[in-house]
């Protein structure tokens, strides 16, 4: 099947308080660019202009810290719910528009647009198939969602995610190995680890 023909949207998820970072960790630095310049880069060279961000705290920080060319953004103004409600609010500006939604976080810099695609090349069209990373014997973010997930997603709140749709029986979910997606900053040490290491893709 041609994935060409259909119409993928890229969501960038950066609307969280960082709480655990200490400060809004979307807009440190590693590598030379800020991790949510980082992450929306890696996804418009998948998803070109079909690539949007949804902020909340501090959204204006965020916003300009994504860089001259930073895609389009939504704000959550309920994004202290957590990250649930992010989702939804993505699947709400997706769901007229796309066939599928490739969400990604900020805070997985070692996430490269090869890895992306990926994703896509593995999603067989179904629009009961979701299609997630498999890593540290889990599965999660990058996920892409297809369009029978969208009214689902839309109703999530809390900090649980997208766990209940994935879990869900009405659809198949198929796996891409990622270790990749296993590295992610919570800490000012987890980033301090990464600008240390010598083999970090600059």
């Amino acid at each position: 099947m041609n994935k060409k023909r259909h119409n993928i949207f890229a969501v960038v998820l950066a609307a969280g308080a960082s709480k655990r970072f200490g400060s809004n960790k979307q807009v440190s630095t590693l590598g030379g660019e800020t991790l949510v310049q980082r992450a929306a880069n890696t996804a418009r060279k998948v998803c070109g202009e079909k690539t949007f961000l949804v902020t909340g705290h501090e959204w204006w920080k965020v916003v300009n810290a994504a860089g001259a060319d930073r895609p389009f953004f939504i704000v959550n103004e309920k994004h202290r719910q957590g990250m649930g409600a992010s989702i939804a609010m993505a699947a709400r500006a997706c769901r007229s528009r796309a066939d599928a939604m490739l969400l990604l976080l900020c805070d997985q810099p070692l996430i490269s647009a090869a890895h992306l695609q990926a994703l896509i090349d593995t999603w067989s069209g179904d629009d009961h198939e979701i299609v997630a990373s498999s890593y540290d014997a889990t599965t999660g973010p990058p996920v892409l969602f297809p369009k029978a997930t969208f009214g689902d997603l839309a109703q999530l709140t809390g900090d649980q995610g997208a766990r209940t749709v994935l879990h869900d029986s009405r659809f198949a979910v198929r796996t891409y190995p990622l270790e990749d997606a296993a590295t992610d900053i919570d800490t000012i040490t987890d980033l301090d680890v990464l600008r240390d290491a010598a083999a970090f893709p600059q």
